[in-house]
């Protein structure tokens, strides 16, 4: 049997995605959800309903050993959602953070994001927050810094750097 995983953000973008990835390789996943939302999640998840910038809610609902991973975001960030930045992803983030600690979480899986994103200083200050706080929780992490989001570019666009968009299906 793989990994237990626990996702918060688990009917975005990037968690639509990767649960079922992680299901098909055999790993176990339940993901945070809002009450209502059950049935957005991908087939092969277990929801937990629950308020993702709530940290008790999130520490009732992560098991000892499981690995965490923070999805929660502003859906299509850009300049002009600056407030949003503090009030949700690093909420969120710091919610998780905590709740992973208080629960004996084995790993701490945070996306990031680049840094220097020079138009994104509000978005990259919460990121970094958000780094910090879990360097300076003790847990076992890994931190992912992708340069540049492909899903507000489109899959059809050409990435600026000239890399290849992924194959339908994959997780980018």
């Amino acid at each position: 049997m793989g990994t237990r995983v626990f996702v918060t953000g688990g009917t975005g973008y990037l968690g639509s995605r990767l649960i079922p990835a992680l299901s098909s390789r055999g790993h176990s996943v339940r993901a945070l959800v809002r009450p209502g939302s059950e049935g957005k999640l991908p087939s092969g998840c277990e929801p937990v309903p629950g308020n993702a910038l709530e940290e008790a809610s999130i520490a009732a609902a992560v098991r000892p050993g499981e690995t965490v991973v923070q999805l929660v975001g502003v859906p299509h960030p850009a300049p002009s959602k600056a407030p949003l930045f503090r009030t949700i992803d690093l909420a969120s983030a710091l919610a998780a953070i905590g709740a992973a600690k208080k629960a004996g979480a084995a790993h701490f899986v945070y996306v990031s994001v680049a840094q220097p994103a020079p138009v994104m200083k509000a978005y990259v200050a919460a990121r970094a927050a958000a780094e910090a706080a879990l360097r300076a929780s003790g847990l076992t992490a890994t931190v992912l810094r992708p340069w540049c989001d492909r899903a507000r570019m489109g899959w059809g666009r050409p990435d600026p750097r000239g890399a290849s968009p992924p194959a339908p299906g994959a997780i980018p």
